[in-house]
This record gives structure tokens, C-alpha cells and sequence, in this order.
């Protein structure tokens, strides 16, 4: 009895594994197989019908179950050999990849965007040479950007020096031309892995003042030194995908558990937390973990960084870094 119990539950457990795999499979096929629909569709239906003939011929079912994983092993063999490239018709937005070079505590970064923005999609290009000294590295700050759903955010981090200088870097899917951005593709193949390095009236602005999105700025409490290593970290991954591209992907290699990524590096990455997925409450996770101000309650620390009317109010302004932080908690000269 109790060991028919056991094979019931395995069955039960293995059943729903197998069609998620093959749901799975099915979808990789369909978005990054054949860009001819036409042969897309009845191959991702062949494996689904492979996959259903193997579990119902195979006894016992469990066996059928297991010997029906077999196709989808293969498409994943298949799938994760795909390879990203950096060769692509790119989005002029995303036309460049950046590229930093260390001098001691120099580093010269080539590419940082600096965008001029009338609309989201009417801009001039600029792109800039940059030079910062890591020794002056003060803080780092983190922007939360909602653009809808309160769930879920966009997060870019941003390196606050002495000088005055403020140097963002959002983590984004690279699109070619005509080319737009989909939740569930964002899943598959479909984007390459992209760090916007750019100037923060770029990034912040363009979401504050031509997308109509709400932005909170939040101080992270970590040392200069932390800081400056994480900078380092964020720049060696820029190298990398400039000689080796790779995939982004929505859940594993999205803009926040890429940030974990590198905080991790540093030593400085915390347990995981359902928050890093539903990053709309990554306040609430670094305010549990005393990573940013905690001498205010939580809702009024939320209501005030909120940015977003400091930041139209800035819009092209020199000043555009400084005029935003003012008031700001944990923010200091």
C-alpha cells in the first residue's frame, strides 16, 4: 500500500516535470528555431506528439515518462549551444558596446552614452571617452524605475565620485533593429546581455521625462572600497561581453540577479530571496538588510526618493546628478 502510494506521488511529480519540460522544449523550438514559421510550428508540434507517444507506449508509465524527457534533452543540447554574437543589425541605442582601460586608479571607458533626448525615439547620438579615478569613488547608489506593474522594476546602479561625476550602468537586453522587447522571449535566446554604460541624464532621464516612468534613488551603505570593487567587477564584465557576447535571459541573467552576480564577487551578495525576482520590493529586502537608510520607516523613505519630478524638473541640466539627490536620506554633501 504504502509503496503504491510512493509510485503514485512519483508518478504524479514526474507528470507535471515532463510536461513543463516538453511546454518547454516546444517553445525553444518555436522562438529560437527556424525563423520561418512555417517550419517552426509543425516541428515544436512534432515534439510535442513525439514526446506523447513516447510516454504512452513505454510501460510502466513512469518509464514512459522518463524515456519521454529524452527529446527534450536533446533540443536543450541543441539550445544551450546557440551562440550570441556581437555581430548583429543593432538598435542604434545599443549600436556600441563599451570597452574600459585600467591606468592604476584610472580607468578611460570608451562608449559611455550620452544621448540627447527630445522623445524616447528622437535623440542625438553621443558617444563619449571618459575618464574616472577609482580613488574617488565616494558611494553607489540604486535607481528603482517602474514603468507599470508596482511587482516588478528596472534596477541600474550608479557610482557617485568626489569630483562630482556620476557614472550609471543598466543591465538590458541588446535589440537589433526593429526589434522589441517581450516578456516571454526574454525567456529564449532572443536578446543578447547588454550594460548600458552611460551618464545618469541618460538613463534616469530618459525614463523620467520621455517614457513616463516613476524612479526612487536609493544610497546603498557600502564603503568606498566596496564600492570601487564593485565598479571594477561591473567594468570586467564589460570587457568580457565585448569579446564574448552572451545571452540575456528574464529569469537568470535579468537586470537584478546580474547585480547579485557581481555583488557576490565582492563578497557582498546575501542569501537568496524571492524579492531579487519581484525586484518591486527590492527596497523592502535592503531595508531588512540594513543596506540603505533605516532611520526613517520604509514608506517614508520610499515617498522620499522618489525622483521622478526632481529629475523632469532637471531634465538637461549640468546638473542634472546633484539636483536629484537633493534631500535625499543617506545622502550626505
Amino acid at each position: 500500500m504504502v509503496l503504491r502510494a510512493i509510485r503514485l506521488i512519483a508518478t504524479l511529480m514526474l507528470s507535471v516535470i515532463v510536461v513543463a519540460a516538453v511546454a518547454w522544449a516546444a517553445m525553444a523550438i518555436w522562438f529560437d528555431g527556424p525563423h520561418s514559421r512555417i517550419l517552426a510550428t509543425p516541428m515544436a508540434a512534432g515534439l510535442v506528439i513525439i514526446c506523447i507517444v513516447l510516454a504512452a507506449a513505454v510501460r510502466p508509465l513512469l518509464r514512459g515518462l522518463v524515456v519521454a524527457l529524452f527529446p527534450v534533452i536533446v533540443v536543450a543540447l541543441w539550445w544551450t549551444a546557440i551562440p550570441a554574437s556581437n555581430m548583429r543589425e543593432w538598435a542604434t541605442d545599443v549600436a556600441r558596446t563599451a570597452r574600459a582601460t585600467f591606468d592604476g586608479s584610472k580607468v578611460t571607458i570608451e562608449n559611455v552614452r550620452n544621448f540627447k533626448y527630445r522623445s524616447e525615439t528622437d535623440y542625438d547620438q553621443r558617444w563619449e571617452t571618459r575618464t574616472y579615478d577609482l580613488d574617488r569613488i565616494k558611494g553607489v547608489d540604486l535607481f528603482l524605475s517602474f514603468w507599470g506593474p508596482t511587482e516588478i522594476a528596472h534596477t541600474i546602479v550608479s557610482w557617485d565620485f568626489d569630483d562630482g561625476q556620476h557614472l550609471a550602468i543598466s543591465i538590458e537586453t541588446r535589440k537589433q533593429k526593429g526589434q522589441s522587447y517581450s516578456a516571454i522571449r526574454g525567456f529564449f535566446r532572443q536578446y543578447e546581455l547588454y550594460y548600458v554604460v552611460a551618464d545618469e541624464r541618460d538613463l534616469v532621464g530618459l525614463r523620467t521625462n520621455h517614457r513616463g516612468e516613476q524612479v526612487y534613488l536609493y544610497r546603498i551603505r557600502a564603503s568606498p572600497a566596496q564600492a570601487r570593487a564593485l565598479l571594477v567587477d561591473y567594468l570586467n564584465q564589460v570587457n568580457q561581453l565585448a569579446d564574448h557576447p552572451e545571452w540575456y535571459n528574464a529569469l537568470t541573467q535579468n537586470c537584478t540577479t546580474t547585480i547579485r552576480g557581481h555583488a557576490q564577487n565582492i563578497g557582498a551578495g546575501g542569501n537568496l530571496d524571492w524579492r531579487l525576482l519581484a525586484n518591486g520590493h527590492l527596497d523592502e529586502l535592503l531595508y531588512q538588510r540594513d543596506q540603505i537608510d533605516t532611520s526613517i520607516p520604509l514608506e517614508e523613505l520610499r515617498s522620499r526618493s522618489n525622483i521622478t519630478e526632481k529629475a523632469k524638473a532637471a531634465d538637461d541640466s549640468p546638473g542634472f546628478s546633484a539636483r536629484i539627490r537633493e534631500g535625499l536620506p543617506g545622502i550626505s554633501g
